[in-house]
């Protein structure tokens, strides 16, 4: 079985001086329910609806100050976690995409989280959390081809050897490291800070495995925390 060991830059401490995340690899099996993703998703939206965590908009309010402290303006591009819940503040409903997506996506609006999913099949080298130097390279879709663009210098990314495959800490995933279903080798991660109690960061990160396990069943899992406030 694969590890995944991915790294923070030290840096980032005076930027998110409380961060904490979960990351969690999965070995895939077999799609055997892939109509748990729409269902947690629905129910997810549902529960968004109704306010969510009672520490949902402090922990996303702190996201927003969290980008400032890098220059990002989060009123043009919020964390994802923001990005989703206001989508479905205003639509009431987030459109299921694919099952895995679907389900990390309803963990993301359950929590209050960001939650990324990546191919980690597609990754150069383990992914890691840091400061761009602007000469990275981002993949993207613009106008329905594949184009390339690099961040700002000081913009906290993840990225690998290659390149950038998240800009903006968990702002927008690149394409070549896009997840689906039908990957092998998943790697999640879900990014908190301290306005989110580490036990509901534990049992979102629970919820995300149970979901997994019931959609495919005999997939294989590895956990682990990490960050500054362990």
């Amino acid at each position: 079985m694969l590890s995944v060991q991915p790294s923070i830059d030290a840096r980032l401490s005076a930027i998110a001086p409380g961060f904490r995340a979960l990351s969690i690899y999965v070995d895939a099996a077999p799609l055997v329910n892939p109509q748990v993703g729409e269902t947690v998703l629905a129910s997810a939206c549902e529960c968004v609806a109704t306010g969510g965590p009672v520490w949902a908009d402090a922990h996303l309010a702190a996201w927003d100050e969290v980008f400032k402290r890098f220059g990002a303006k989060p009123k043009r591009t919020p964390c994802s976690a923001q990005a989703l819940r206001k989508r479905v503040q205003r639509d009431g409903v987030v459109p299921a995409i694919d099952p895995v997506v679907d389900l990390y996506n309803a963990i993301s609006l359950r929590y209050a989280i960001p939650v990324g999913g990546e191919n980690i099949a597609a990754y150069h080298g383990a992914p890691r959390l840091t400061l761009a130097d602007g000469t990275e390279l981002f993949d993207m879709m613009k106008e329905g081809e594949l184009a390339h663009e690099s961040p700002e210098p000081g913009e906290v990314i993840w990225r690998d050897d290659t390149g950038v495959t998240c800009r903006r800490w968990n702002w927008r995933q690149g394409v070549r490291t896009r997840l689906s279903a039908a990957d092998s080798q998943m790697w999640f991660i879900l990014e908190s800070l301290p306005e989110m109690p580490l036990d509901a960061l534990c049992e979102a990160g629970d919820e995300l495995i149970a979901g997994l396990q019931r959609m495919m069943p005999g997939c294989r899992v590895e956990k682990n925390r990490l960050g500054f406030d362990l």
